[in-house]
Parts: C-alpha cells; structure tokens; sequence
C-alpha cells in the first residue's frame, strides 16, 4: 500500500488543506477505522459480550462515522468546506464515545486499549483539520 503522503503528493490537483495536514489526518482516521472494526468485533465474541455490547455498538458506530469522515477529507468535502467541518465534528463525537466505553475495559482487553488509542489520535486530527479550515 502507498503511502497517504506519497498518494496525496501524486496527483495533479493539489489539495486546498495540503499534505502535510491532509496525509497524517488520513493514516489517523483509516487507523481508527480499522481498529474500532476489529475492537467491536473481538467485544462480540468474547466471554462478557453482553456486558460489552454498548462498546461494540459504540465501536461499530465510530468505524462508520470515521469512514465517512476519511472519504469526504480525502475529496476535501467535495469542496463545501462547512460539510467537512460538520463530519469532522461528527467524527470527534463518535470517537469520543467509543473512547469513553472502550477505557472502562481496556484493563482486560488489549483491543480495548488500542482502540482508546487510535481514537484519541483520530480525535487530535479531526481538531487539526478544523485548525486548518479556519479562514
């Protein structure tokens, strides 16, 4: 796989935010993608998966929300600049969520922890970008 820097660098039309906001902002999002994916399938299939189902949900929800959000920043909002803001906010909510139940169980679950992590980095970047889209 090509890297976010190298791809985004390859293509005639240059991106209004920049690579060097737009490539670590992307590798921070489909991290989190990937990871909330994999947290809230292995909550499913553990021991405790009905104690653990608000999580999973949680998880389920910011993989899809993070999705979107890494599809629209890559087009940079199609260029409509208040509905990438608006994803970005979306983006924090629900890495937020899944944060905060993902923490309560990340003492017993590897997953868990990585997941805290990957969404506080994807949380850093969605600020970063709403930084840069200030005028």
């Amino acid at each position: 796989m090509l890297q976010t820097r190298t791809l985004l660098d390859s293509i005639t039309t240059k991106a209004r935010l920049g690579t060097d906001v737009l490539a670590p902002a992307a590798d921070a999002l489909a991290d989190c993608e990937q990871t909330a994916l994999v947290c809230a399938t292995g909550m499913l299939a553990s021991d405790d998966a009905d104690r653990m189902r608000e999580a999973a949900r949680a998880d389920l929800d910011c993989h899809d929300v993070v999705g979107a959000t890494l599809r629209l920043l890559l087009r940079e909002g199609g260029g409509e600049t208040r509905l990438l803001a608006a994803q970005l906010d979306a983006c924090v909510v629900a890495c937020e969520r899944s944060n905060e139940l993902c923490r309560a169980h990340a003492g017993r679950h590897e997953h868990c922890r990585l997941c805290t992590q990957a969404t506080i980095r994807a949380i850093d970047a969605c600020h970063a970008v709403r930084e840069a889209l200030r005028p």
